[in-house]
C-alpha cells in the first residue's frame, strides 16, 4: 500500500463454520481503526500463513477432503490481493504452522497430527516443489489426554537462519536441525518442563535469548540460545495466568517487540495478553501486566509494522480487536474491539 499510515494484514482461519479462507485487513494508523476485512484467497483451514521478507509471496497451511499441505500465493503488495500459485498436498491432516526463509529457499511446516517437521523448496517464482525433508517425533508425555503422542506446533528457522527449530508440545521438547541439500538432520534436542506443552518459540534480537510459550501450562520459558552450536537452555518459567486464576486457560502466541525490551504472551480461556519486561543482561523476564482480548479464545496477536499497534484474532468470537501500545512501558490500550473476522487463528502484516 503506497500510504505509509496504512498497513495490510492477514488472517488466516479455520473454515469450520462461515469463514471461507484467507481474508485481508488494513490498519489505519492514522484513524487508528481496521477497515476492509475482506476475502483474500478461497482455502480450506488456512489456519497459519506467512509471508516473505520481500512481500512478494505468502505461504499458508491448508487441506482439501483427506489431503493437507501448503499453498502458495502472489502478493500484490499496493492492494494485498492475492494470487494462486500451486500447492503441495499429501494424504493425512494438514499443517498447523508454516514459516520460509529470508531467501526464499524452503518453507517449513509442523505437523501437529503426524508429529512431523517437513521441508519444501521452493522454485525462484515462488512456487512450491514437493517435499524434500521429514522428521518424524516419537515419544509420549505425562497429560494423558494431550501428550498421547508427538504434537509438532512449530517450525521456523533461528535469527541466523543457520538452524531450523522446532516446538513439540506432544513430548515436551525444543529441538534445533540442521537444513543442508534438502535434507534435515538433528543438531540439538532440549526437554522442558514435563506436561507443560511448549506451543511457539520467538528469538530475542540479540540472539542469545529465546522464548517459548507452553500451552498446557500456561507459562513462559526464558531460554538461552548458542548460535554456534544451536544449543537451547532452559533458565526460567514464569507463568502467564494471575496466581488465582483456576478455570482453563492454554497457552496460544508470542511475540516480542523489536528493541526486545518486551515479551507478550496470549492465554485462551484467560482470554488475555500477559504483558513481562526483558533483563537485557540475563534475558529472564518480569511480569507487568494482563491485557483482555476483549474477545473469546486469542489464537495469536501481532505487533504492526510500527510496533505502535497490536492486532489480537479471538477464534471463538470471530473478531479482531485493536491496541495501541506504549513503545516506552509497553503496555496496551483499547482502540476497537468487535471487528467481525470469521474463525480467526493468525495475523501477519506485510513488511514494510
Amino acid at each position: 500500500m503506497t500510504n505509509s499510515k496504512k498497513f495490510i494484514g492477514y488472517v488466516g482461519t479455520y473454515t469450520k463454520s462461515t469463514s471461507k479462507g484467507i481474508y485481508s485487513f488494513v490498519l489505519d494508523t492514522e484513524e487508528k481503526k481496521i477497515t476492509n476485512v475482506e476475502l483474500a484467497a478461497e482455502l480450506e483451514n488456512p489456519t497459519y500463513a506467512t509471508v516473505s521478507k520481500d512481500n512478494k509471496y505468502l505461504y499458508a497451511v491448508g487441506k482439501e477432503g483427506s489431503l493437507g499441505g501448503v499453498a502458495a500465493y502472489t502478493v500484490d503488495p499496493a492492494t494485498g490481493k492475492l494470487e494462486f500459485i500451486n500447492k503441495q498436498f499429501t494424504e493425512g491432516a494438514s499443517p498447523c504452522h508454516v514459516s520460509v526463509d529470508n531467501n526464499k529457499s524452503y518453507t517449513l511446516t509442523g505437523n501437529y497430527h503426524k508429529g512431523t517437521v517437513e521441508a519444501y523448496p521452493l522454485n525462484a517464482d515462488g512456487a512450491v516443489q514437493e517435499l524434500t525433508a521429514k522428521v518424524e517425533h516419537t515419544g509420549t508425555g505425562p497429560n494423558t489426554a494431550r501428550q498421547e503422542k508427538p504434537h509438532m506446533h512449530f517450525t521456523g528457522f533461528t535469527p541466523d537462519e543457520r538452524f531450523v527449530v522446532s516446538v513439540d508440545l506432544g513430548i515436551d521438547k525444543v529441538e534445533t536441525y540442521k537444513l543442508t541439500d534438502g535434507k534435515l538432520e538433528t543438531v540439538c534436542s532440549l526437554s522442558v518442563k514435563p506436561g507443560s506443552g511448549p506451543r511457539h518459540i520467538a528469538f530475542h534480537p540479540n540472539g542469545k535469548f529465546a522464548y517459548v510459550m507452553t500451552e498446557l501450562s500456561n507459562e513462559v520459558i526464558t531460554l538461552s540460545y548458542n548460535s554456534e552450536t544451536g544449543e537451547l537452555k532452559d533458565l526460567q518459567y514464569i507463568s502467564a495466568l494471575p496466581i488465582d486464576f483456576t478455570e482453563n486457560s492454554q497457552g496460544s502466541a508470542i511475540h516480542l517487540s523489536s528493541d526486545g525490551k518486551f515479551v507478550y504472551a496470549g492465554n485462551r480461556g484467560h482470554n488475555s495478553i500477559a504483558l513481562f519486561s526483558v533483563n537485557s543482561e540475563t534475558g529472564t523476564l518480569t511480569f507487568i501486566e494482563h491485557t483482555s482480548t476483549e474477545g473469546n479464545w486469542p489464537r495469536d496477536f501481532v505487533l504492526d509494522p510500527t510496533e505502535q499497534f497490536v492486532v489480537a484474532s479471538n477464534e471463538q468470537s470471530d473478531t479482531l480487536t485493536l491496541f495501541e501500545r506504549d513503545e516506552a512501558t509497553g503496555k496496551l490500550t483499547l482502540l476497537q474491539s468487535e471487528i467481525h473476522a470469521p474463525e480467526p487463528v493468525c495475523v501477519k502484516f506485510l513488511n514494510y
